[in-house]
């Protein structure tokens, strides 16, 4: 999981591209650019997201997952008394507000793992990454054979 600490894009890019044996060929044809200039690509450490999008589509991997996963995980959000993923009735916003996290097995087994190892408590689990006491119980349950 140090690979969401430390995100560099670049190689997971690469990682993911080698794994789908997609041709250099066809790669460079997708986004009319030379093999040193998509070879450039896999040592960038950030890119912006209109090409990241493009990633995404050629690999059919969602990239952006990994930040999301990033600020579940290592950057919870801080409130002050009110929760400002919900929105009053009345809220006159056009910008998108999401109910509900999105939790992979992989970042549920994480958040576990540091419960079995006794990193951090449940309490903490749930203040910390801001999960709900009943959902935690079912991870818990769910995924008891595999932490």
């Amino acid at each position: 999981m140090d690979y969401l600490k430390n995100i560099h894009i670049g190689e997971l890019i690469e990682i993911k591209w080698k794994s789908t044996g997609i041709s250099i060929e066809r790669t460079c044809n997708f986004f009319k650019a030379t093999e040193p200039e998509i070879q450039k690509v896999f040592k960038q450490n950030t890119m912006n997201s209109e090409c990241l999008l493009k990633w995404s589509k050629l690999l059919e991997y969602d990239f952006f997952r990994l930040y999301s996963q990033h600020l579940m995980l290592y950057s919870p959000p801080t409130y002050s008394g009110r929760d400002i993923s919900k929105t009053k009735k009345g809220n006159n916003s056009d910008f998108p507000v999401f109910r509900k996290n999105l939790y992979t097995q992989e970042i549920i087994l994480f958040i576990l793992e540091q419960v079995r190892l006794g990193e951090k408590t449940k309490n903490q689990i749930m203040e910390d990454y801001r999960i709900p006491k009943t959902t935690l119980y079912k991870w818990l349950e769910k995924y008891k054979e595999k932490i």
